[in-house]
């Protein structure tokens, strides 16, 4: 199995983690190590940015739900 096929299953932080390496190593990273980085870097970045839209759209659902519940108890 691929890093690329592992992604799926990382954590929020593993995919961060490893999103903030293979940046690392594409700037200072030997050849072979920016080969790979530049290989990954899309499906990292691709990964980081649909959860942390969907982190967002969960709390502004929870900041929802909360104010709707505040102002059923003030009714």
């Amino acid at each position: 199995m691929t890093l690329i096929e592992k992604i799926p299953d990382m954590t929020d932080e593993g995919v961060d983690n490893m999103l903030a390496n293979a940046r690392r190593l594409q700037e200072t990273g030997s050849e072979r190590q920016q080969a790979q980085a530049a290989e990954l870097l899309p499906a990292l970045e691709s990964a980081a940015a649909e959860r942390r839209e969907r982190r967002l759209a969960q709390a502004a659902a929870k900041r929802s739900a909360s104010g709707k519940a505040r102002r059923a108890q003030r009714a």
